[in-house]
């Protein structure tokens, strides 16, 4: 039986400060609509500027768009200048905003689109930004947990919408609800702090980098290095739109790496377009912000991207994928989810796409 990974799954407590604190965040795994994103004009091939849905609201997680937008890669791909659509809590997911035609391209998740692959729509991711998904497990530094068998016996907090992923570390590791004490908690890392429970689940992307901030050092290890080695921030679209307007699809991922090799070699660039520009209205705090940016820079480049290419999937890291996404109850043949024949094509006509990432440490 398969595990319900719904929209709420995906929610995390977002440290965004300013008029965002507070607020719920996603990074990469929740998919949602915009309010004013009714309207199907501009969605399907007669668009000037494609309409593309972002998986949570317009902070530094999309700094290569950002900068694809603000350098002109897009323009000069030819694919205009693309809407981009902020998501929400409350919107519809980008998976359905696909299957309604309302939206061209969006960015999500396997663990969101394969059900829904599933259930008959013909969607496929064609790239993904973030090798590794941020999910992972919290501890003090005092007393880290360093692997998911280390957690036997100890206090766990998982907020209810985190529930069926830390399930899902569960099962890939043979362990059981039974060998931890699962603790309620909200999104706040605040227990943590207070020594309530030894452990939370939590974004690297997000959580820690708030309690850095607040003189709480802490330990991670992520749920990809431990089992469920799935990618995120995916870039997914209908079938049709690769059948009938591939040529205009490899231009907008070619626009779309162009703009992710600029952000990652010039982070303070990227996180002052999504502090004075993109996210200007959510208040957005610049240090947590390069945090962020840093953060996320760990997902994105590897020893495989730098010799593949960012965006790009290797076979094995798809074959990773299907087998967690089959932990998860999700079964289904990688040609059923993924394309990557057109990233591939499109570093293979641009040979000069692929830039020097040896500055970036990665792990």
């Amino acid at each position: 039986m398969a595990m319900t990974f719904d929209r709420r799954s995906f929610l995390r407590y977002s440290m965004i400060g300013g008029a965002a604190a507070g607020t719920l965040g996603a990074s990469g795994l929740l998919a949602a609509c915009s309010s004013g994103g009714s309207s199907s004009s501009g969605s399907g091939s007669e668009a000037t500027n494609p309409k593309v849905q972002l998986s949570w609201e317009k902070n530094v997680e999309f700094a290569g768009e950002y900068m694809a937008i603000e350098n002109g890669h897009f323009k000069n791909a030819g694919v205009g200048t693309p809407e981009l659509i902020a998501g929400g809590g409350s919107g519809t997911g980008v998976e359905t905003g696909l299957t309604a035609n309302k939206i061209w391209i969006g960015t999500s998740a396997p663990l969101l689109t394969a059900p829904v692959i599933l259930k008959g729509s013909k969607l496929m991711s064609v790239a993904a930004t973030y090798q590794k998904n941020p999910f992972c497990i919290v501890s003090p530094a005092s007393k880290p947990i360093n692997t998911p068998q280390d957690m036997k016996g100890k206090k766990i907090g998982v907020a209810a919408g985190n529930t069926s992923p830390f399930k899902g570390l569960l099962a890939a590791n043979d362990l059981t609800e039974n060998d931890v004490q699962v603790v309620s908690v909200q999104y706040d890392p605040t227990p943590l702090k207070t020594g309530q429970i030894d452990g939370l689940v939590a974004y690297i992307t997000n959580e820690p980098i708030a309690l850095t901030s607040q003189g709480f050092a802490n330990h991670t290890f992520l749920f990809a290095d431990h089992g469920l080695p799935l990618v995120a921030e995916t870039l997914v679209v209908r079938q049709e739109t690769i059948d009938k307007e591939r040529d205009k699809l490899k231009a907008f991922i070619k626009a779309d790496i162009q703009g992710w090799y600029d952000a990652v070699l010039d982070p303070e660039k990227a996180v002052s377009l999504a502090v004075d520009n993109y996210g200007k209205s959510l208040g957005l705090e610049r240090d947590q912000q390069l945090a962020e940016m840093k953060a996320q820079i760990a997902l994105i480049v590897n020893a495989d991207t730098k010799a593949n290419g960012l965006l790009t999937m290797t076979d094995e890291l798809i074959d990773e994928n299907i087998t967690a996404l089959g932990k998860a109850g999700y079964k289904l043949e990688a040609n059923q989810i993924f394309d990557m024949s057109l990233i591939k094509e499109v570093y293979s006509e641009n040979p000069d796409l692929k830039r020097d990432l040896s500055s970036i440490t990665t792990a």
